[in-house]
């Protein structure tokens, strides 16, 4: 029984505790629900607050913009009311200025008709009074005009002469001037050495020993050598030097190069002398050879033939009035191609004619004929153009037909003038020693000439197979002969005449 109790009564405190929960339960949601609705109603109040600030903001903006636009639409007014009242302004001044023109244009009008009045008046007048000036004068209008002008002319002529003649030399002064500053400019920019060529040339020698090999017994090896190159070998007190003595500079040079090898090998005799010689002719065409490549080389020019640039080099050992021609020749082209530059020619052409504007005076003593007219021919011959060759015919004219021609004889006449370039008394003596074995050679059976002894004495070297020894006596009296006839000289000339037969054979 007491358990049905405490069943009933756990049933009953379960319903009432689920009553309780359920009241509780209500009850929290309740307020709950209570606190989410005040919630909104404070976001709604809160919103409609917003809403109300940002209409007035909007509401203040929208006043402010239509004031704004209010007070531009009235300034706009008042600038289109103030261009409107300049307009009607200027098109009353425009109308009244357009009255003033016509006014003024029709008083021209009539001042017009006034003058053409006036000048058919003075035409006429102008008219009647020529008629009486005719019956007067008794000459027609042109006749008189013809009169008029040959008086003026007459009167004028005196003076018009004189100021053409002033003008004239007004120009030729100021052209004067202007050559000599372009040619000074050009002469400044080309600075050139110009020591005078010599005759002789110094050997140097590691004793005094060596004269006396040079020399050699009874003096056949020095005999050998000037007889083989042409000069005069000088062997003074001099302390380790001897000198070569002759006016051609490529025999000198040729003898230096062999007594230069005969020092150094030792050995000094006359068969030695003769290969050293030989061995010397070779190095000599060497060195003329690369002469000739330098010269080219400074220049800056190219495409020459290669037996052109040989001939050049020939120049070297040529002198004209005591100048190197090689060194004048570069000279000239250098000076050449500064005034091309000046007068706009053609730089190429210009430079090319004067490096090779003396190229005749190489060979001239081997071919008939003067050097410009060899020169010309030897560049035609190796495919030179016209122009350049023409440099080289025409150099020497009063009035060369193409400007680089002119360039070059104006460079050439700058280069001969420096001073100490040129000696005419050193050309002369040359001249003078040329003559002498011009003369010797001219006879038959001479196979080489030499002038020695600044022309106090020549050697003749005759072909022993067509001079005999009589022959040979014979032949010296007549070259003294010829050359007392012909030339003329201070003091007396050696006559030598030297006859060597000479046979080889070689056993094998």
């Amino acid at each position: 029984m007491e358990g049905i109790v405490l069943v009933i009564i756990l049933i009953a405190g379960l319903a009432i505790g689920g009553f309780v929960g359920y009241y509780f339960r209500k009850l929290f949601a309740a307020r709950e629900v209570n606190s989410a609705e005040s919630k909104a109603e404070e976001m709604l109040k809160r919103a409609k607050e917003k809403q109300s600030e940002i209409l007035l903001e909007a509401k203040d903006k929208a006043i402010k913009v239509i004031d704004e636009s209010k007070k531009e639409a009235e300034e706009r007014r008042q600038e289109v009311k103030h261009l409107q009242e300049r307009m009607e302004k200027r098109e009353a001044a425009f109308d009244q200025k357009l009255l003033d023109l016509e006014s003024k244009q029709q008083e021209l009008y009539q001042k017009a008709e006034k003058v053409e009045k006036l000048k058919e008046e003075i035409q006429k007048i102008k008219e009647d009074q020529f008629k009486k000036l005719e019956a007067i004068a008794q000459l027609t209008r042109e006749e008189a005009k013809t009169v008029l002008l040959k008086n003026t002319e007459d009167k004028m002529k005196d003076e018009l002469v004189v100021r053409v003649r002033k003008l004239q030399e007004e120009s030729s002064e100021e052209l004067e001037q202007r050559s000599r500053d372009l040619l000074t400019s050009v002469i400044e920019r080309c600075a050139s050495s110009h020591a005078a060529e010599t005759t002789t040339t110094v050997v140097n020698l590691p004793n005094d020993e060596m004269k006396g090999r040079i020399i050699g017994r009874e003096g056949r090896n020095i005999k050998t050598l000037e007889q083989l190159t042409g000069v005069e070998i000088v062997v003074d007190e001099t302390p380790e030097t001897i000198v070569v003595s002759g006016f051609s500079p490529i025999r000198r040079h040729l003898a230096k190069i062999a007594l230069d090898k005969l020092i150094a090998d030792g050995r000094i005799h006359p068969g030695r002398i003769e290969e050293a010689v030989e061995q010397a002719k070779k190095e000599l065409a060497l060195d003329i050879k690369k002469a000739g490549e330098t010269a080219v080389r400074e220049t800056g020019l190219a495409g020459i033939d290669p037996k052109l640039v040989q001939i050049l080099g020939r120049l070297k050992y040529r002198t004209s009035y005591g100048q190197n021609q090689l060194v004048h020749a570069l000279e000239v082209t250098h000076l050449a191609g500064m005034l091309a530059e000046e007068l706009k020619a053609d730089v190429a052409v210009t430079k090319k004619g004067a490096l090779f504007h003396d190229i005749g005076k190489a060979v001239d003593h081997e071919i008939q004929g003067s050097h410009p007219e060899i020169g010309y021919d030897i560049l035609k011959k190796f495919g030179m153009p016209e122009e350049v060759a023409y440099c080289a015919l025409g150099h020497h004219e009063d009035a060369p037909k193409t400007l680089p021609c002119l360039i070059v004889k104006v460079a050439d006449a700058i280069s001969g003038a420096r001073i100490g370039a040129r000696k005419d008394t050193y050309e002369n003596y040359l001249q003078r020693l040329t003559e002498l074995e011009a003369v010797a050679n001219s006879f038959p059976g001479v196979e080489k000439t030499y002038a020695i002894q600044a022309g106090r004495e020549i050697r003749i070297f005759v072909q022993p197979e067509n001079i005999d020894d009589w022959a040979a006596v014979k032949l010296a009296r007549d070259v003294a002969n010829r050359i007392e006839e012909d030339l003329k000289y201070p003091g007396e000339i050696k006559v030598t005449v030297i006859r060597e037969k000479r046979i080889v054979e070689y056993a094998r």
